[in-house]
């Protein structure tokens, strides 16, 4: 029986700057402007039979989750494979801090954007290899609708592999605060129905695109 999967990014993090920042597996809880944005999605969710919600374990997709999970009376559960790309040393520090004081080192990644390591970190290419095995798992053995909250880098690898997208592509896919990405399952073939739909088509919008 096909059943949807609605792939989330989590809603926006707390301690967003002017400076863009490689954020990674740093650990905030939601902005004010997230907490928004999670009661949004949740109003959202609201008309759909989810029946499982499953979240990376990082504190910014589990309070979006939470209130999806909470107002389906469904299961939650954290997902450690889910989590965001680790970027080592590089966590935590602004994009031009970086350019300046590891110019070789950020020319390279972007030279070879899905295979290569941060220092200490993983490669895209790594994400891909721990992400996907849990996504496969999770769509495969729940009945029924189901979210899965995430991050752009994950939600990223996922859907090249599932739109047969070199990895190398995937800053192309945009990934937005709380947007969706809707997929169709069935019998272990998936189809991408739409990516990143926006937080502002709300409930009645997202019942017409997957009617």
């Amino acid at each position: 029986m096909e059943k949807r999967i609605f792939l989330v990014r989590h809603a926006e993090a707390a301690g967003i700057d002017q400076q863009k920042r490689y954020l990674g597996q740093q650990d905030p809880d939601l902005s004010p402007l997230g907490i928004n944005q999670a009661q949004k999605l949740c109003m959202a969710f609201t008309s759909f039979p989810i029946k499982a919600v499953f979240t990376s374990d990082l504190v910014r997709a589990v309070n979006t989750a939470s209130l999806i999970a909470n107002d389906h009376h469904c299961r939650i559960e954290k997902i450690k494979e889910f989590r965001e790309i680790n970027l080592g040393t590089w966590e935590g520090r602004a994009i031009k801090e970086i350019q300046a004081q590891h110019p070789e080192e950020y020319e390279q990644r972007g030279r070879d954007i899905a295979n290569y390591r941060t220092p200490g970190g993983e490669s895209f290419a790594d994400l891909q290899k721990r992400a996907l095995p849990a996504f496969t798992k999770v769509a495969e053995e729940t009945e029924g609708d189901l979210v899965i909250v995430a991050h752009a880098g994950v939600n990223r690898v996922i859907l090249c592999h599932l739109m047969q997208r070199p990895l190398e592509e995937l800053f192309s896919i945009p990934q937005d605060h709380a947007a969706v990405n809707i997929i169709r399952e069935n019998n272990g073939s998936y189809r991408v129905v739409t990516v990143n739909m926006a937080l502002g088509s709300l409930m009645s919008s997202l019942r017409d695109k997957i009617s």
